[in-house]
């Protein structure tokens, strides 16, 4: 199990490596890596030569984490991560955002790409999450289980203000700044890797789903244990199948071809987020 010195050893090895001292987090999902070659004065530390932080087996999670300045903040964000369905345990998948923590950042921005369960949702489109289903967290396979070190946070964590509610609110100022269709929902955490099933997906709108995918949760779990403000938006990169009867099936191309369009959006949001944060 990781420790505080994991994650001192850890870190010095980034600080090692740049000058630059960030204080936001981002997370970049499927097919949204690009969003870290934005940044200005780059510093690209592949995850491999980090201790301990978990590499990614999956195409289109580049494996990097980058930092550099994007819209006057100076922060670090991950290129891809790695998933509790490629045989991490949620501890070394949520190893990244406890060196983000001992780094001294106090705020992350977690994407993700997802499955648009509400009708109202089309390929592209972007949900902000103001709340989450955790399904693997609520069946035992919680990050936090274990014993609880109250150096990083306390043992139980409230959870109905996870999604901080001033940066949200900025979220939805610059989207209709810059006429960007936002929608704000639920998100859906699953394991992976397999897709959902339609009786799956008509269960989970049932609960109030708006969005479905296998991350995200378990790490905006640790950050609010650790006190950090969190925001999070889902890139929809496909629309999830309801009926046995469809001739469409969801895969893994679609969703990284769905980036594209997705990108530019998040970045615009992000950069005026970011650009209204308080020093």
């Amino acid at each position: 199990m990781n420790s505080q010195k994991d994650f001192v050893a850890a870190a010095d090895v980034i600080r090692k490596s740049t000058s630059q001292k960030p204080t936001v987090g981002l997370v970049l999902g499927s097919g949204l890596g690009s969003l870290a070659d934005t940044l200005l004065d780059r510093v690209v530390i592949p995850y491999e030569s980090i201790p301990g932080w978990p590499t990614s087996t999956v195409f289109g999670h580049q494996g990097n984490l980058v930092i550099g300045r994007l819209a006057g903040q100076t922060v670090a964000a991950q290129q891809g991560r790695a998933h509790f369905y490629e045989g991490y345990t949620m501890r070394e998948i949520t190893f990244p955002i406890r060196i983000m923590k001992e780094l001294g950042i106090g705020t992350v921005f977690l994407t993700n790409a997802a499955g648009g369960i509400n009708p109202a949702y089309k390929v592209g489109d972007v949900m902000l999450i103001e709340d989450h289903i955790n399904f693997p967290g609520m069946v035992g396979a919680n990050p936090l289980m274990g014993p609880n070190d109250e150096s990083l946070g306390e043992r139980f964590v409230g959870l109905a203000q996870a999604y901080d509610r001033e940066l949200r609110n900025l979220a939805i100022e610059v989207a209709r700044e810059h006429a960007i269709p936002l929608h704000s929902g639920v998100y859906c955490a699953l394991s992976g890797p397999s897709f959902e099933t339609p009786a799956e997906i008509r269960m989970l709108r049932t609960l109030g789903a708006d969005t479905v995918g296998m991350s995200t949760a378990h790490e905006v779990l640790v950050a609010r244990h650790a006190g950090m403000r969190v925001m999070a938006c889902s890139g929809v990169t496909n629309v999830a199948i309801d009926t046995v009867d469809s001739d469409f099936e969801t895969n893994h191309e679609e969703v990284l071809e769905a980036g594209k369009v997705i990108v530019p959006r998040l970045t615009t949001i992000l950069q005026g987020v970011l650009k209204r944060f308080p020093t």
